[in-house]
């Protein structure tokens, strides 16, 4: 089997993308698992710091590295947004595949600083597990939005520069680099989400030299997604758009006013929700469609 390292260099190569899927129960996991392995490609699950908290860390590792071993299939786990090096090392002795330290909210040199310190421990203690940094601010929640995130970048002036990144990877050695290129955390529930800088993102691969990360993919069209693909975005994440197929799918259930009470029973609707949205995006960021 390969490697995530590996996977998601050949998505690079090839200018597709690796759908990173983000889970807060085992519902949400089953349907992005049934649609990966039905389609054939890998995946990276995602659970943020809160996700963690909920599910559990070593819980969330074990839940997606017994699919990986039993069925012998390139599904993967990264800890998504994590923000203190105490975090960080907890996903590291769960044997995540994956971390990602997000000083978005940071000056520069301070997320330079922090993250060196995450590449350093990180790479002395599981040389394997893959390190992603983040640069520009994009907004924090995974939720319906009524309006833009309050000081996320939306213009070119304020959107990540090259210069930047490319300082930024080359001084921390990090694996992967997300930055903010018109891309927001949510989705805007009246009207649409912002268009990516598609130039930019070319400019920025070129100038750090890793394959980036679109972090916020839900809302986007889907010919922003190509078009981010073709321009250097190996990876992309989606969340709001599953949690919104799993919570509509819910309802629908508790609307009809069923005596059934058996939880896997209520949930079923919900595994077929995400699993029928997560096919959708893995065959668009794969090429298939």
């Amino acid at each position: 089997m390969k490697s995530l390292r590996e996977v998601i260099l050949e998505a690079a190569a090839k200018k597709i993308a690796i759908g990173h899927f983000n889970i807060s129960d085992i519902a949400a996991l089953k349907g992005i698992f049934g649609a990966a392995k039905g389609l054939g490609l890998p995946v990276i699950i995602g659970v943020s710091e809160g996700e963690r908290e909920f599910i559990g860390t070593r819980q969330a590792a074990a839940l997606v590295k017994s699919l990986r071993d039993e069925f012998d299939y390139p599904i993967f786990i990264n800890a998504d947004h994590t923000y203190s090096l105490e975090k960080i090392k907890e996903a590291v002795a769960a044997g995540f595949d994956m971390v990602i330290f997000d000083g978005a909210k940071l000056s520069l040199d301070e997320n330079i600083q922090k993250t060196k310190e995450v590449v350093a421990y990180v790479k002395t203690t599981a040389p394997q597990m893959l390190v992603e940094a983040e640069l520009g601010y994009i907004g924090q929640s995974s939720k319906i939005l009524k309006a833009i995130p309050e000081g996320a970048a939306m213009t070119r002036a304020e959107f990540t520069k090259p210069e930047e990144a490319a300082r930024l990877v080359k001084e921390t050695g990090v694996d992967l680099f997300a930055p903010a290129v018109g891309n927001i955390h949510g989705m805007i529930g009246v009207g649409k989400d912002p268009d990516l800088d598609i130039e930019l993102i070319g400019l920025i691969r070129e100038a750090c030299g890793v394959p980036l990360v679109l972090h916020g993919g839900s809302g986007l069209k889907d010919e922003e997604f190509v078009k981010g693909a073709k321009a250097g975005m190996a990876v992309v994440h989606i969340n709001t758009e599953l949690r919104v197929a799993w919570k509509e799918a819910v309802q629908k259930v508790f609307s009809a006013a069923s005596d059934e009470v058996a939880p896997y029973k209520l949930l079923a609707p919900a595994v077929a929700a995400v699993e029928a949205a997560t096919r959708n995006r893995l065959k668009l960021f794969s090429g298939m469609l």
